[in-house]
């Protein structure tokens, strides 16, 4: 079942009654206090900005995610590593990544772009204060040509979206995050979306509860 959401109160259903696709609700705002509370119960705003007048909420059953302890560094990636030709930071331009997830690759363009202005407006807002962080890679000129952001929550990192305008640049701040993550001792990475190369690089499925049980632990 789908739930519309009321516009004067910041409240979300029970998770558990997501659809099969795992969307939740309709409506309501991205107000800083609707998106905190929207994550700490894993659920998560996804929707085309040109399509739908009004932000859909998802809570999928099952949660794509890495531990940081189990990320897997193939050789070819050791080796682009080891060469030194990529420098990597961490919250020093979220907003060069978060405006090149929007774009790159002319995604912006396409059907279903979901990053327009709105979006990262209130992204923006989580970031400035300090529910958002952004890793960012760039090249030997010190050109931004890749990167990744997402929310955090209790030592849990919700990725939302990445970038890359060079070989494996995206991968590099993933694997940048997983090692500065398993450092400091936090939980995992929600990937969000199964892809062929995230499921290369260690992720894999839990259960709704279970995530919900290691963040809250």
């Amino acid at each position: 079942m789908v739930y519309l959401l009321p516009e004067d109160e910041i409240v979300f259903p029970d998770p558990h009654e997501a659809d099969e696709d795992g969307l939740l609700a309709v409506g309501g705002d991205l107000s800083v206090e609707r998106l905190v509370l929207a994550y700490h119960l894993g659920i998560f705003p996804w929707y085309s900005f040109r399509d739908s007048l009004q932000p859909m909420w998802y809570c999928p059953h099952q949660r794509f995610v890495i531990f940081p302890s189990e990320i897997h560094v193939s050789h070819s990636m050791r080796n682009i590593i080891n060469k030194d030709v990529y420098w990597v930071s961490i919250n020093k331009d979220f907003d060069g990544v978060i405006r090149g997830c929007a774009t790159a690759q002319g995604r912006d363009e396409k059907a279903g772009a979901w990053l327009g202005e709105e979006v990262i407006a209130a992204y923006t807002r989580l970031h400035e204060l300090g529910y958002a962080a952004s890793v960012e890679v760039r090249d030997n000129q010190r050109r931004l040509v890749g990167g990744l952001y997402g929310v955090t929550v209790r030592r849990c990192f919700i990725g939302e979206s990445m970038f890359s305008l060079a070989p494996s640049a995206s991968k590099i701040a993933l694997i940048a995050l997983a090692r500065h993550l398993e450092r400091t001792g936090w939980k995992f990475i929600d990937c969000q979306l199964e892809t062929p190369h995230l499921r290369s690089m260690g992720a894999r499925f839990i259960s709704y509860d279970q995530y919900m049980a290691i963040m809250n632990s």
